[in-house]
This record gives structure tokens, sequence and C-alpha cells, in this order.
């Protein structure tokens, strides 16, 4: 009697499971509203009364049985979380994390099970989907081949989108590589450059504030994804690697073991930008893989390659950037493409000698290939496959180099994903920092990877170096990433410029379009635990003391990181704090002066440098009051900048 008691109780807490749960964040302003209703789940995102996301579509469909229809809500609970952690390879140096988690368990039709796990924090949504092994044939495993995901955003919603490229084209047949130009306030239903979505993150500008969305927490066991095309009942939904990247090998699905979890979806809100540009909640949701072999060293690096190309893989001319960061107390060089060939293997060694007796450590570039483009440039066939990898990584160690550049990877399907993991999990054991070029977006990978420093995944400075267009749209550039790419993950945008002209004669060619002080405030702007500094021997002797002094005393790592004010794609004013240190760094994209009175209450009534673009465009460095309410006034000429440093 007693049994049948409790299961008769047991049954009617079932039934009555709510269809719709509201988990709320800790200070109540956003919530997240989960249903489901007719079979199918959705969420909605409300921030101080305001719908962000309008009811957006939940669920996967696997191998073991379809999660996206004919579903129904078995169980809830929401609970706490809370954690602190250290960290050197991002924004702020240290994040508290508090949010309230929603797990609610849905069964399909045939009595699988799967988990929907909510984290709602003050300004940030993180949710993912979590499969178990289930009765029936009693799998130990899952391939998932789509979603249902989606997002739907307000109706008048603009873009700042970049768009996925198509497989296996461009230069090489490399891309796709996440380096499209961005939309500006683009209106929701124009279709993709392509017709293959967009790449993550993804900004918008809803008519009461702005949504970022973006993933992270992707290992080797899961594909990378993106957004589709925007469609007027479902939004944009969750995409699935193209058939055609790493030249057709590897699937676009995703299989893991059971249990498991897909990565997180993240979502980020608020009525200004400030939470967009501060947010951290790529890495608060994902835990470091493993122990660092080493203490990994921030710092500088210098860089011939960008102005003087192929041609400056030679020994004499990398003596003339070691000596350059040399003089600069830069941390390190980077060699570039063809060393293996132009200076070759066996003078490496002394090379790396030589740099140490000028104090700097070498980087040196590889190409990932393989067979996944036709990328010419060699060292080859050293990264992708684990024999040839640790072999050249055992050698990189023995003659000290200290990182490595990589470049030219083929997509995003799990088989690329699983390679960056293990070229990341070799160079921990041999004590090697990483860079990523012609990659994808990094998905949390500072606090994943302690070895792992940055990505390029962004049309980047060598750009500005190719072609005119892309000089002319450096600003544009530039005031965009804080808000969007930069603001999800590290980004190597590859050299703060002090040439004037494109060349190495610094006469000829193209010019940059930007400010010198623009540039110098770059490198407050752009974050990335190892800055390159893209200085020429020349520019010693060209340009002031107070610029070479600035650029020697630059930071590359930071405790805290606030937005002052900006627009996406037309001005940004972004503050750090090193220690005790504040840096404060403006960039103007638009045509005319910009005149702002900035709010710094954390410099009220001290005493600082400003630097800024005098009339014949020229870097001037002066001392400046901050008023008693923390107020100064600034200019940033077009395509100029300022800076604002506090005394250390």
């Amino acid at each position: 009697m007693k049994k049948t008691v409790l299961l008769l109780w047991t049954l009617c807490v079932t039934l009555a499971i709510q269809a719709s749960y509201t988990v709320s964040s800790p200070n109540g302003l956003l919530t997240v509203t989960v249903s489901v209703e007719q079979g199918m789940a959705s969420y909605a995102v409300d921030f101080q009364g305001h719908q962000m996301l309008q009811p957006s579509r939940l669920g996967i469909h696997a191998d073991i049985g379809d999660f996206t229809q004919g579903l129904t809500l078995v169980s809830t609970e929401e609970k706490m979380v809370a954690k602190s952690y250290d960290m050197t390879r991002f924004k702020s140096s240290h994040a508290d994390f508090h949010a309230r988690q929603l797990d609610m368990v849905m069964e399909n039709r045939e009595h699988h099970r799967m988990m929907v796990t909510f984290l709602v924090a003050d300004h940030d949504v993180a949710f993912r989907y979590t499969l178990y092994p289930q009765e029936k044939g009693n799998p130990k495993c899952v391939v998932v081949d789509s979603e249902a995901t989606s997002f739907r955003l307000p109706s008048g919603t603009t873009t700042f989108l970049s768009p996925q490229s198509k497989a296996m084209v461009g230069w090489e047949r490399t891309k796709p590589s996440y380096e499209e130009v961005y939309s500006s306030d683009a209106p929701m239903a124009v279709p993709s450059q392509f017709g293959e979505g967009y790449v993550f993150p993804a900004l918008f500008h809803t008519p009461d504030g702005w949504v970022l969305i973006s993933e992270t927490g992707v290992t080797g066991g899961y594909a990378a994804c993106h957004l589709s095309d925007y469609q007027d009942l479902t939004g944009y939904t969750i995409a699935y690697p193209m058939a055609g990247e790493n030249n057709g090998a590897g699937t676009t699905t995703a299989a893991f073991t059971l249990p498991g979890s897909t990565p997180w979806r993240t979502i980020t809100v608020g009525t200004t930008l400030h939470p967009i540009v501060e947010t951290t909640i790529t890495q608060d949701v994902v835990e470091p893989m493993y122990t660092p072999s080493q203490d990994y060293r921030p710092g500088r690096y210098t860089w011939s390659w960008l102005i003087w190309q192929d041609n400056s893989m030679n020994w004499d001319d990398q003596l003339q950037f070691i000596d350059l960061a040399g003089k600069m107390g830069y941390e390190y060089c980077l060699v570039d493409a063809l060393w293996d060939t132009r200076i070759g293997r066996e003078r490496m060694g002394e090379l790396t000698r030589y740099a140490r007796q000028k104090g700097v450590e070498l980087l040196l570039w590889y190409n990932s290939n393989g067979a996944e483009n036709d990328a010419p440039q060699t060292p080859r066939n050293c990264m992708n496959t684990t024999i040839a990898r640790q072999r050249e990584m055992a050698w990189l160690q023995q003659i000290g180099v200290k990182g490595i550049k990589v470049d030219f990877f083929g997509g995003d399907k799990q088989a690329t994903m699983q390679l960056y993991e293990d070229i990341l999990a070799d160079a921990n054991r041999f004590g090697l920092q990483v860079i990523f070029h012609g990659c994808t977006l990094p998905r949390g990978w500072e606090r994943m990877y302690p070895n792992y420093v940055s990505s390029e995944a962004v049309l980047a400075s060598e750009n500005v170096y190719f072609n005119e267009p892309s000089a002319q749209r450096e600003a544009y550039d530039l005031t965009l990433h804080p808000f969007c790419r930069n603001s999800v993950a590290s980004m190597d945008w590859g050299g703060i410029i002090m040439n004037r002209f494109m060349s190495r004669d610094n006469k000829s060619r193209h010019t940059r379009k930007t400010s010198d002080t623009f540039e110098l405030a770059t490198g407050i702007t752009n974050q990335s635990s190892i800055q390159c500094v893209a200085l020429q021997p020349n520019n010693l002797s060209e340009l002031p003391a107070t610029t070479l002094d600035f650029l020697r005393q630059l930071p590359t790592t930071w405790d805290e990181t606030r937005l002052v004010e900006g627009y996406p794609t037309r001005y940004v004013v972004l503050a750090r704090r090193h220690g005790s240190q504040w840096l404060v760094g403006g960039l103007n994209a638009e045509d005319t002066d910009k005149v702002l009175t900035l709010s710094l209450p954390m410099l009220s009534g001290q005493t600082v440098t400003y630097y800024y673009d005098d009339a014949n465009g020229q870097t001037v460095a002066r001392q400046a009051k901050v008023d008693k309410k923390g107020r100064i006034k600034v200019m940033m000429k077009p395509n100029g900048g300022f800076i604002i440093t506090s005394s250390i």
C-alpha cells in the first residue's frame, strides 16, 4: 500500500512540473524563461523589463534521438553558483562569477532524456545540453548532427556581423579563417555575403540595448559552430561546419561519449555597451584543461614580416629585429615563415643564443598543414601529426625557443578542433606558448589552455600592408573589435604599426591612414598577453623620444578593464589597469574631430600624462589634471586617438 501511495505521489509531482519556468540573475534584473509547449522547448531573455531575446528554440538532433520535438518537462532544479579565479591571459586578472543555475530535464517521445543547463548572471546567460546513456540500445556515445537552437532578436535590431566564408576558397584555398569585414548597424534581414551565415561573436543593437552572442568551451570533443542567415520566424540558428572545410576530411557533426555535454552558448546583454566590453563569461564557465608546465611569460614582440615581408627571412635582417627588441626591452622576436630554408635549421640554435644575449626570446612560425589547404610556406608537416609535432617541439625546447605561431587551419570541424587541442597540449609539455593565425575564434582557451596566448581570427594588420582599402578601414575595424571580437577572446591583431608608408624604406607604396597616437592607443584597446609592436629599425631614429618611451613601458597584461564610452565602428575609449597604473586609450574612426568630456572616477584629482595629435598630426605629451569629479576633456582627430596614463 505504501509503495502504491508513493508511486501516485511521484506521478502527481511529475505532472505538476511547470511547463514554463523563469530563473533570475542574482540581482534580479535579468530573467530567462524556459518553456515546453506543444512538445518544443524555447527560452526568452529579458533585462530590466525589456525583451532582449524573443522566445527562441532549444533542442538538438542526435543519432540516439530527436530532442527538438515531442518533448515533455520531467524535472527542474535551481541552485546558486559562485566561484572566483585568477588568470593572466585575458582582460582582467581576477574574476568573481555569481549566477543562478537552472537544470531542466526533458524527455522525448522515446523516453530518452536531455538536460538543458542555464547559468544566469547579472548581465550574462550561458546554456548547454547534456545527454545521458539511454536504455534503448544502451549506447555509450552519441553523434549530434544539428540543433534547433535559435536566437530571435526584437524587430528593429541592427547587426555587427562577420560573414562565414565558403570553404576552400581565397588565397591557396585557406578559407574559412574568420577574416571577413564586419557589418555596421545592418538590418537583420540582409543575407550574408557568401550565403553561409555568420561567425561568432555576433553583436546586435536592439531597440532597448545590446546583445552579444558567442560560444565557449569548445575542445577536441566538439565542432565549433556559427550562426545561420536570419529567417523571419526562427531568427538566427546554430549552424555546424561546412562539408568542404578541412579539404573535405572529417565530419560536419560532433561526437562525444555519454554522459556528455555540448559547448556553452553565451549571451551578454545590457542597456549600454559597458557589460558587452567588460564581460568575462567566456572564461567564467570553463575550467583549466591541464596544469602549466612552467610560468609562461607575457610581453611584447617585434616582427619583420609585416613590412619587410618574406625577403626579411634571412640571418642579417632577423639580427636587426632581435637588436630592435633588445633596445626596446621587449621580451620576444617572432621569426616568421621560411626561416627553415632561408636561415636554416642548423643556425637556429645560434640565432636563439644571440637573441638571449640581447635579453630576447624567439617565437617561430609554422604551417599547420597537412592536407588542409594549399598554403605553401614552410616549415610544413611539422604540426599536423603527433610524431612530427613532438619531435619538432623537443628540438625547439632543446635550442631554447619559447613559443610558436601556427598558421593556416582548415575550418571548424571537430577534427580541426582536436588538432588545436593537441598542438596546445604538446606545446605545454615542451614549455612552448602558442599563437594561432589563419584560424578559428578561440572559445574560452585563455583559461582552458594555460600556454595559449591569442589568435588572429580577424581581418588583421597584414591587410593594412597588402592594400590601401584595408588601410583606409583600419580605424573602422579597430573601433569595433573591443565591443565584439576582442570582447570574447584575445586577439593577435599583429602590430602597432609605426611606419608611415607600407614599405621597408618608409617612403613608397601606400600610407598608413591613422595617426601615430591612434596606433599607440591600440596597444591599450587591443588585448593580447603577448602583443606585437611592429616597430621597424628605422623607427628608432624617426620617432620622438616620448613615443618610444611609451612603447618601452607598454604593459600587455591587465588587472581590470572598463569601457569609458564609445560606439562600434565610430569611436572607443577604453581604460585598463595594470597594477596601480591606469592607461586610457581612445580611437576615432569618424571623419570629424571628436571632443569628449570623459568620466574617469578612478583618476579623480590626479595629474596624468595626456598624449594627443597636434595640428600637424604629431604625437604630443603633456601633463593634464583630472578634476575632483573625475572629469577631463580630450580631443581626437579623424583617424586619430589619445592616451591618458596615470603615474605608477
